[in-house]
């Protein structure tokens, strides 16, 4: 498919990549009606919680699965946002919530990471089990758009009702965007999640001590340590960088065949150039790249409450119809 043009003018302050990034992901308030909370069971005995956001009627056939990006759940303001949107078009709404990233720590040592299809493939199982939706849209917000993209271009049968996926903010290349946010202009960015991923890991230490010592989780000084230390060991990889070759979704791209559309903003510091797979693009039949100028990393700020990404999503979908 050619490269879609993008036509996001954003008001004057929201050009800054940091300005639209910090403040739709810490400051934007989205009202939405409280999820309905729904624990599913794994077949490998651990959980994970959905929370469903469905329309007035109660009645629709359609369906949006949402994944967050690292260190998020399915409240963060991006994610209710893009709930809101499908809602108002019809569609019911249900933002999956990785392992251990809902009010209660999950039953097993592993946790979630970037490349973990095989729990949005059983989450997709329960969804297809409930004999309701007809139409299945999926969207993908940074770590939770590579395991998108990685889930809809392995080798599986995807069930028919999938109509097609978005992909907001990609870093579709792992080992590639570690780098971009370790750079000195991210430190601020790289060093929050770092704290936020410790204070997770030192809740799994006193769950696993026999696997994880809080010694070893204060002595990481960095994303990658943190990967090297537990997210590679913990889910079978030999070390991050291993974790990163197999888990990008920049080497499943080429296998996608449901329309997919991925929305990468040309300023967004924590992708890596590998981040715009633009000859991807132009040479597959149902993979479409937009990169818009601005919007940074997940901050499409608009003048008014339905941002670029989410409006652009809605009518992605709906075009498929």
């Amino acid at each position: 498919m050619p490269l879609i043009k993008a036509n996001y003018n954003p008001p004057g302050i929201f050009r800054s990549a940091d300005a639209s990034t910090i403040y739709a992901g810490t400051i934007r308030k989205v009202d939405i009606p409280n999820f309905e909370r729904e624990r599913i069971d794994l077949s490998d005995g651990d959980f994970i919680d959905l929370d469903w956001s469905k329309t007035p009627s109660g009645n629709s056939e359609k369906l949006v699965i949402l994944l967050h990006g690292l260190a998020g759940k399915a409240d963060r303001p991006y994610m209710k946002g893009m709930a809101r949107a499908f809602n108002k078009n019809k569609w019911d709404a249900v933002g999956m919530n990785f392992r251990g990233c809902s009010q209660e720590i999950n039953r097993l040592y592993r946790s979630y990471h970037a490349g973990a299809s095989e729990d949005l493939a059983e989450v997709m199982t329960h969804v297809l089990a409930l004999k309701r939706y007809q139409k299945i849209a999926l969207v993908g917000f940074s770590l939770g758009g590579n395991m998108l993209m990685k889930y809809l271009g392995e080798d599986r049968s995807l069930p028919e009702n999938v109509v097609g996926a978005v992909g907001i903010s990609v870093p579709c290349d792992l080992a590639g965007s570690l780098g971009a946010i370790s750079r000195m202009r991210n430190f601020v960015y790289s060093k929050r999640f770092e704290l936020n991923l410790k204070q997770h890991l030192n809740t799994r230490a006193e769950k696993f001590p026999d696997q994880l010592q809080k010694k070893d989780i204060s002595a990481c000084s960095s994303l990658r340590d943190i990967d090297d230390l537990y997210t590679s060991k913990a889910h079978g990889y030999k070390d991050a960088a291993d974790y990163y070759e197999q888990t990008s979704a920049l080497n499943y791209l080429e296998g996608i065949n449901r329309p997919t559309l991925m929305i990468n903003a040309k300023n967004d510091s924590f992708l890596s150039n590998d981040c715009y797979p633009v000859k991807i693009a132009e040479e597959s039949k149902h993979f479409h790249l937009e990169i818009p100028e601005y919007g940074g990393h997940v901050g499409f700020v608009t003048r008014n409450a339905l941002y670029y990404h989410e409006k652009r999503a809605v009518d992605f979908i709906e075009s498929l119809l």
